[in-house]
């Protein structure tokens, strides 16, 4: 029997999406997420490194070295991650049925229409 599917928990998919745009390290991505969810989201060590073990298992995103950017100091101790090519196109299925979900709720009135 195949293993099951890893259902995106909006945790999971918050931390997809983090990674959408390059590796990044765990901390980062959790301090990021707080920002882009106004506080709403926010993810202690345990649940952080928990969730990307999860995805990481899940073929998701692995572990990378740290980028190299010029100007600053990497820190060696912190573990990179990016996703996968199997974890960007998990994340696009997950934004395109965000987007129809969206598209219908604002078709029923429920959200404000697009400017």
């Amino acid at each position: 029997m195949p293993p099951r599917e890893l259902r995106l928990t909006p945790t999971f998919f918050h931390l997809l999406l983090c990674l959408a745009e390059g590796p990044k390290h765990g901390y980062g991505m959790m301090l990021e997420i707080e920002e882009r969810t106004d506080g709403a989201l926010r993810l202690g060590p345990s649940s952080l490194y928990y969730s990307l073990s999860r995805l990481e298992a899940a073929g998701l995103i692995e572990e990378t070295e740290a980028p190299d950017p010029a100007g600053e100091a990497r820190e060696e101790r912190r573990r990179y991650y990016r996703l996968t090519p199997a974890g960007r196109a998990r994340l696009r299925e997950e934004v395109g049925a965000l987007a129809h979900v969206v598209a219908h709720a604002r078709a029923r009135g429920l959200l404000a229409p697009e400017r």
